[in-house]
């Protein structure tokens, strides 16, 4: 591994835990695996199980002193604890489940560093709450740098859809001058927001509650804000615990013409 970032060690901590998420995800992937039930259609399998407890196992070595919020296993750790890491062991689990490998593990220190692994792709994206990077085997880190050049938006559509019949993402893909300034993508991944960081994608659009400190979205808010795209809640606001939804662009003229067709439909 070719290295060039040198950073704080909670970036460290970081990508060792969603690399060690991302190598069971990968190791699993392609088995039979069963479906754990958690309600309203949604559902965990083993894999996002064991990636938790290979996470966990990370950040219990490391920084033994700190609370950690699973996605699978909740709160755990002294309830005093002054920092707390957010896990989110394999986010897509609907696409790993049928076979799809956009997915992604994510970890992020509440308010600090962050980082985003994709098991299939080779990479993990990760910040220290200041800069964002990408790390590829063989080559050098290299800083994330938005641009929107591809006009490529990824909308989430899953429910639920808390701001609805205001703001519904469909609505937003069935504007006529959205087809004029951009081309819809679906992802629904925290890939899908590394890839604005990282300039792949030129914005990211969703409904949700509370998203800033969410283990769904906390790692991928966090590369975004440090590599320096515009990220704000679905009504321009600062995303926050009582924020609505997210819109996260790689420029000030993106965001505009997003805010500008959400708050334009009749």
């Amino acid at each position: 591994m070719i290295n060039s970032y040198e950073g704080s060690d909670d970036a460290a901590v970081a990508i060792a835990g969603a690399l060690a998420g991302a190598d069971v995800v990968r190791g699993m992937y392609g088995r039979p695996l069963d479906r754990i039930d958690k309600g309203a259609g949604d559902f965990a399998t083993a894999a996002d199980v064991a990636a938790e407890q290979a996470i966990l196992g990370v950040l219990r070595a490391a920084r033994p002193d700190d609370a950690v919020l699973g996605e699978e296993g909740g709160r755990q750790g002294a309830a005093d604890a002054v920092r707390q890491w957010l896990v989110d062991p394999l986010c897509g689990t609907l696409n790993y489940a049928v076979g799809t490998k956009l997915v992604a593990v994510n970890v992020a220190l509440r308010e600090g560093a962050a980082a985003v692994a994709d098991p299939f792709g080779g990479e993990v994206f990760f910040t220290d709450g200041k800069s964002a990077w990408v790390r590829q085997e063989g080559a050098e880190d290299a800083l994330l740098a938005p641009t929107p050049a591809s006009r490529l938006v990824d909308v989430n559509l899953d429910p639920p859809f808390p701001s609805a019949p205001g703001f519904r993402a469909v609505d937003l893909l069935a504007r006529p001058e959205f087809g004029e300034s951009f081309r819809p993508r679906v992802a629904s991944s925290t890939l899908a927001l590394a890839w604005v960081a990282a300039g792949r994608r030129v914005a990211y659009v969703t409904d949700g509650v509370g998203l800033c400190d969410s283990v769904h979205f906390a790692a991928g808010i966090a590369l975004c804000r440090a590599a320096g795209c515009v990220v704000t809640g679905i009504d321009g606001a600062p995303v926050g615990e009582e924020g609505r939804g997210l819109v996260a662009a790689a420029d000030d003229e993106t965001h505009g013409l997003l805010m500008s067709m959400m708050r334009g439909r009749s």
